[in-house]
């Protein structure tokens, strides 16, 4: 019998995202889909600013980067016309080295295989899992294969097999939440027209949405839209002939070929759980939303991201499994927020009613541009939708405050420094902006903590980083420990108190040129 430390339980971005960087870190992994073959369509486009640093630790963001298409403006249209363009390329600055960015989904999954399979791990198709126990100290499921069913033991279980899991439904973990009345269609085209400029167009006129998003490539796009009326009650039977006018009156798209059209309904839901014993659920099987924000896909990479070191560190003995607690509480916490958040947004936008079209088509255009013209209202709506706000305060795993930086927060940019170039691998690391002290440099050499000096500038001031504070901050690149003062027995206590085990995380950690690096 085959036994693996992790089964994951579909191969979409969140399934692939989990099996790369358990894989980076040594966890031996299974990965099953009951398709035949990557997807060759998809409905995620945007990779969030969040997503894109986090993965520099794996080496994937240059090659998205290179592949990809940067958003420079959205522009809402009425009546016909272009109302405002609000200028996205500034959007970033000082916050984060990402902006806006466009990579369809089929694309993101076939080069995570491809990262996948240069580590010999391969996505193991037409499988489904059919039934799963757990064990206590370990999983066993049954597989279905082409070749009959197989009986396999697993230390943990995943389930990212999407919003219709069957890990959920065997947990009985329930899906609350509902259905939104519209639904909603996706279409890949070839076309010409004002809004095939490379930028992102949303028109306002009517309650039902509509946005054009580009794609890399001479007039590329995807139209985004919703339909409620009496169409609404036969989704199944839409053709895009059906809702192809409001694009052409409204937006002047001139279609030329139509390379895909599909149409499905949108749930916002949260479960109840996203553990059990051994078994998580990820993704689309723990939480689904609107997808008018771009977020859906992002939140489940995270997902997958905060819980892979947690495991590695469980697995290789490095913590006890009360850290695996702490996924449910940092990520369900941020999922019911999110659902909440793009729910109200989502509804705003389509309510109707003569009122709703007052403020969408009049106000909008006028109050979006003003509020631009401000850096703070800049930074906030920016930093909330890359997802750079998500913090986890609340956490077991996060404590102190220096300077504005709190336990749990995003590590700040410091553009000057570019102190995000430290974070290429998964591991633990302390930062240091200022001097570091003899005795810190001592006890992080000594437990095989890598610790980065960072020489002082008055730039660091605007991120919040305090003068020679001292950062401790997880695999995940997020502050565990943020303090004033430079005390090794802080770092001993914060281990301690939680069940880490510095030793074993010396033994596995990367160490810049054995111990530590000053950085100008």
């Amino acid at each position: 019998m085959e036994r693996s430390d992790v089964l994951i339980v579909g191969a979409g971005p969140t399934g692939l995202v989990l099996a790369l960087w358990l894989t980076k870190q040594g966890v031996k992994v299974r990965i099953i889909d009951k398709t035949d073959e990557p997807r060759t369509t998809s409905r995620a486009l945007a990779v969030q600013a969040r997503t894109l640093e986090l993965y520099r630790q794996v080496g994937l963001t240059e090659e998205i980067l290179e592949r990809g298409h940067k958003v420079a403006g959205i522009n809402l249209w009425v009546q016909g016309k272009k109302a405002t363009r609000v200028p996205l390329e500034t959007l970033a600055e000082g916050l984060t080295p990402y902006g806006p960015f466009i990579y369809p989904q089929d694309q993101h999954e076939r080069l995570l295989i491809t990262r996948l399979e240069a580590l010999e791990v391969r996505v193991e198709r037409r499988t489904e899992l059919k039934r799963f126990t757990d064990a206590g100290d370990h999983v066993m499921a049954t597989l279905c294969r082409p070749d009959g069913n197989e009986a396999c033991e697993t230390g943990y279980l995943a389930g990212c097999d999407g919003a219709r899991s069957i890990v959920r439904q065997t947990l009985g973990t329930g899906f609350p939440g509902g259905t939104y009345q519209q639904v909603f269609y996706v279409a890949d085209v070839d076309a010409t027209g004002p809004a095939l400029d490379g930028e992102l167009h949303v028109d306002l006129d009517e309650a039902d949405f509509l946005a054009v998003f580009p794609l890399k490539g001479q007039g590329r796009a995807r139209l985004i839209g919703t339909v409620r009326d009496e169409r609404a009650a036969h989704a199944e039977n839409l053709k895009f002939e059906d809702v192809r006018d409001r694009a052409i009156e409204h937006m002047k798209v001139q279609i030329r070929k139509v390379n895909w059209f599909s149409t499905y309904h949108v749930h916002h839901r949260v479960t109840a759980h996203f553990r059990k014993g051994r078994i998580f659920l990820l993704g689309d099987a723990a939480h689904i939303h609107s997808p008018a924000g771009g977020q859906g896909m992002n939140t489940g990479i995270g997902d997958a991201i905060n819980l892979a070191w947690k495991l590695k560190a469980v697995l290789a003995g490095q913590a006890s499994t009360a850290l695996l607690d702490t996924y449910e509480t940092e990520r369900r916490a941020f999922a019911q927020k999110l659902v909440a958040t793009t729910d109200k947004g989502f509804t705003l936008a389509t309510a109707q009613g003569r009122a709703a079209d007052f403020i969408r088509t009049r106000i909008v255009p006028l109050v979006v541009p003003t509020l631009f013209k401000f850096a703070a209202a800049r930074h906030y709506m920016f930093s909330a939708v890359s997802q750079l706000v998500i913090a986890y305060h609340d956490s077991a795993l996060s404590q102190g405050k220096a300077g504005d930086v709190s336990g749990g927060d995003r590590l700040p940019w410091a553009p000057s420094a570019d102190n995000f170039a430290t974070l290429h691998s998964i591991g633990w690391q302390v930062h240091v902006y200022g001097q570091s002290s003899q005795g810190l440099r001592d006890w992080c050499n000594r437990h095989g903590l890598p610790l980065h000096t960072f020489p002082w500038q008055k730039a660091y001031l605007g991120t919040g980083l305090a003068r020679s504070a001292m950062y401790l901050l997880r695999p995940d690149t997020y502050v565990a420990l943020a303090a004033n003062q430079q005390d090794p027995e802080a770092l001993r206590c914060y281990f301690a108190d939680r069940g880490l085990s510095i030793k074993h995380f010396a033994q596995s950690a990367s160490i810049l040129d054995g111990k530590q690096e000053d950085r100008g």
